[in-house]
């Protein structure tokens, strides 16, 4: 990743890497709080021409990301600490869901 932003632009980091590494039908996540991220469009351009499935979780202000991706989660905040808190929680559900629907298991039941 440093050799990429040192060698080309910072703004290459991503998408130079999804270039080379992804496949279609893959899954990517871009994280920006404001959505403006330069880095994160171009790897969502790379993306979008590989057919690369991409869910995106972004700020209120995040809308031109939101609209480039497949999925969006969009905090209606412009508060960075409570769009970065909604995405850690968004994050760890997901990550729950994943691992009920590909490894089967159990819900635990509140008592």
């Amino acid at each position: 990743m440093t050799a990429i932003a040192n060698d080309y632009d910072y703004s290459e980091v991503f998408a130079r890497q999804l270039k080379s590494l992804s496949e279609e039908g893959d899954i990517v996540i871009a994280i920006s709080t404001s959505g403006a991220s330069k880095n994160i469009h171009k790897a969502l351009d790379v993306a979008k021409k590989k057919k690369v499935v991409t869910i995106s979780f972004t700020g209120a202000k995040g809308t031109r990301m939101a609209s480039r991706s497949v999925y969006a989660f969009v905090v209606a905040s412009t508060d960075t600490p409570r769009v970065q808190e909604v995405h850690i929680t968004l994050g760890h559900i997901l990550c729950q869901m994943v691992e009920e629907i590909l490894f089967e298991v159990p819900r635990k039941r509140l008592r």
